[in-house]
């Protein structure tokens, strides 16, 4: 009733993006427990079919074509992984933001080692980010890396 009442009036159409969003991440009251599980899935299903991408990469004719498909499809699923833990609409503002600019708009050039040396870059850069929102978790692998190396 109340979008006929918007239409009628001429309302419509103005907060309808606002309104998806809004109705996305109050979706998603999930408990802490249940994002931590969203996240881990949808990652490691980003990083298997980011990685077969990858292997696909070098077969004759075909391969730069699964390449894309499959290396979109897991930036893709790596992408909604991070929205599990801090919600839709606080996701897609912090992606749009000035520092994030760089990250935004890497270009791969036809070259298969500069294309796999950005992959290895980007596996290492969206897993460096995806950590970033469980509490201590950027602490705990540092630890863990200076324990390694000394």
């Amino acid at each position: 009733m109340d979008k006929l009442k918007k239409v009628l009036s001429g309302q419509d159409g103005q907060d309808d993006d606002v309104n998806i969003l809004q109705a996305a991440n109050e979706a998603s009251r999930l408990g802490w427990g249940t994002r931590v599980k969203g996240f881990i899935a949808c990652f490691a299903i980003g990083v298997v079919c980011s990685v077969l991408g990858v292997c696909m990469l070098w077969l004759p004719r075909i391969g730069l074509v699964l390449f894309v498909v499959f290396y979109t499809l897991g930036n893709f699923a790596s992408l909604t992984s991070t929205m599990f833990l801090m919600g839709p609409v606080k996701q897609l503002k912090k992606m749009c933001e000035k520092t994030r600019a760089l990250a935004s708009a890497i270009m791969l050039w036809k070259n298969n080692g500069l294309a796999l040396l950005f992959c290895i870059l980007q596996f290492l850069a969206f897993a460096w980010y995806g950590l970033s929102y469980i509490p201590f978790a950027r602490d705990a692998v540092m630890k863990m890396f200076s324990v390694c190396l000394k």
